[in-house]
């Protein structure tokens, strides 16, 4: 029987790749065949504005935009919890209201976060790659790293601000409480059969616990493999914050703090978004079969 095939898209920074190994190295059996594309997140972005893959990786910061054309996933999700997103300037620079600013993309949930506390600074848009690169050329007066590299970076930068701090000034005014800070999960296409989704569901969730429970050893072999840009120190790090027991299914607290970003996202959108309502439906197997 040939499976059904299923494009799916996330980024190739560490976490990404080490939740969905397990189904690439055949550690968790599969109804589907999945074909995997990564790139970087403005560019997963823009895909899921056009349509593209039937699952891809998303910045939350642009779930409200595609909610007619993707239900969320409850799995592959990754939060900050008093870290997240740098702003990095030269040491010894003061910065201007209207500096100059390099982003990791329009999209992004650290450019809607970074929106809502600089509105004068000037933005242009890199890779993320090369943020680090611009700030310390001049390009750019200063930049905003995520990903792995807010773990190292050149001794000539500091950090100016974190986001973690200005998502939660803001959250606290519509919770009146700290709330760990969404940034990116996966979505899924509409167009796909609701059975189908059920099931890809299931099998992500199922991907992201094994690999989180068998960590040492994936992150041995992946690493041997060379498919990480760090090291085995920085990548165990970096896997405690964004890939760990909390990325395998959505809780009701990071519910909670989807619900306040996307009341944020209405603030640049003006568009309308609840959480709750843009799930999978799991309960559609049981009420399909009831008489």
């Amino acid at each position: 029987m040939i499976k059904k095939l299923i494009n799916l898209a996330h980024s190739p920074d560490a976490d990404d790749i080490f939740m969905y190994e397990a189904i690439n190295l055949g550690w968790v059996s599969s109804d589907f065949r999945y074909k995997r594309v990564a790139d970087d997140i403005q560019t997963l972005n823009q895909a899921a504005l056009d349509g593209v893959y039937d699952v891809c990786a998303i910045s939350f910061g642009l779930y409200p935009l595609i909610q007619k054309d993707y239900a969320l996933l409850k799995t592959a999700v990754s939060f900050g919890d008093g870290y997240g997103p740098k702003l990095i300037k030269l040491r010894d620079t003061k910065l201007k209201r209207n500096f100059k600013v390099a982003l990791s993309g329009a999209h992004t949930t650290n450019a809607l976060i970074f929106r809502l506390a600089y509105p004068e600074a000037r933005i242009v848009y890199k890779n993320f790659l090369d943020i680090e690169k611009a700030v310390l050329e001049g390009e750019v007066d200063a930049g905003v790293l995520i990903h792995e590299s807010i773990l190292d970076f050149d001794d000539r930068l500091c950090v100016e601000r974190e986001l973690w701090d200005i998502w939660c000034e803001q959250s606290y005014n519509i919770a009146k409480k700290e709330l760990k800070l969404p940034l990116g999960g996966m979505v899924i296409s509409r167009s796909l059969p609701i059975t189908d989704a059920i099931k890809i569901e299931k099998e992500l969730i199922k991907a992201v616990d094994v690999a989180v429970k068998c960590k040492k050893t994936l992150s041995k072999q992946l690493l041997g493999m060379g498919v990480f840009r760090v090291d085995e120190q920085k990548l165990d790090k970096y896997l405690s914050m964004y890939a760990n027991d909390e990325s395998v299914c959505l809780s009701d607290e990071q519910c909670e703090s989807l619900e306040v970003l996307f009341a944020l996202c209405k603030k640049v959108y003006g568009v309308e978004c609840s959480v709750k309502d843009n799930f999978i439906p799991q309960e559609y197997n049981n009420m399909r079969y009831e008489s």
